[in-house]
């Protein structure tokens, strides 16, 4: 529980970050965060010290925490903490509206890689999900997630064309938490080209893997091919 508190501090922390509700770079005080969250004050310490592990905060001695200007600088596009890794959530718009058009929604068998990956046995379904992700009505994004039935039985169309990662949290109380992804760099098919308007000549940013529900249950296979303008990937290192 204690966990899960201090990765709610830091998600929501980060998203009052980017959406600038600390001009002067300077976070509240703990005891100040504290009655804010109203948690505990080892909750808070827990949250800020993980940030500044992270490189997102540091702290100066008798003038409190600061935000890392280089961590708003090196950002990507996706912002991929705390406890709900999707898309909707973690993706920074910078103020555009965020827009979902869905290509398909189907149920297919689960194929052998399906059922390695997901743990399924001979005979389970999946969903196939298809999507376009927009900002201010401009392509970004063509996501293909395979999620299987028995998790989410009552999976709608209409869910599918919000986030689904909100939906598992509103519907049964359960988060994505992690993730394993690969990020890559491909030439752009005919696809690519025509829904997200690359010419032939331009590259497509690709992110896949598995995708975790808290208990450690896989949740999803994903893929999500990415106009390159919005591909930027950033890491801190610390040296001890």
């Amino acid at each position: 529980m204690e966990d899960l508190i201090y990765k709610k501090i830091i998600h929501d922390l980060k998203k009052r970050i980017f959406n600038n509700e600390f001009p002067t770079m300077r976070l509240p005080d703990e005891r100040s965060l504290t009655t804010e969250y109203d948690v505990s004050r080892s909750s808070v310490k827990r949250a800020l010290s993980s940030m500044a592990h992270e490189g997102i905060v540091f702290k100066k001695r008798g003038s409190g925490t600061f935000i890392n200007p280089l961590y708003l600088k090196s950002q990507s596009s996706f912002n991929y903490e705390g406890s709900n890794l999707g898309i909707t959530d973690s993706l920074k718009s910078n103020g555009k509206k965020q827009g979902i058009k869905v290509l398909d929604f189907s149920v297919v068998p689960a194929t052998e890689n399906m059922k390695t990956d997901l743990f399924l046995n001979e005979g389970d379904f999946v969903y196939q999900v298809r999507r376009l992700r927009l900002l201010d009505d401009e392509p970004i994004m063509i996501e293909t997630g395979y999620i299987p039935i028995k998790i989410v039985p009552e999976l709608s169309k209409a869910s599918v064309e919000k986030s689904i990662f909100n939906y598992l949290e509103d519907a049964q109380g359960q988060h994505v938490t992690r993730s394993f992804m690969s990020i890559q760099v491909e030439p752009s098919n005919a696809e690519d080209q025509k829904l997200l308007g690359l010419t032939e000549n331009e590259p497509v940013g690709v992110m896949s893997g598995i995708f975790f529900m808290d208990d450690g249950t896989p949740f999803e296979i994903s893929n999500m091919r990415i106009h390159y303008k919005y591909m930027n990937y950033s890491t801190f290192v610390s040296v001890d």
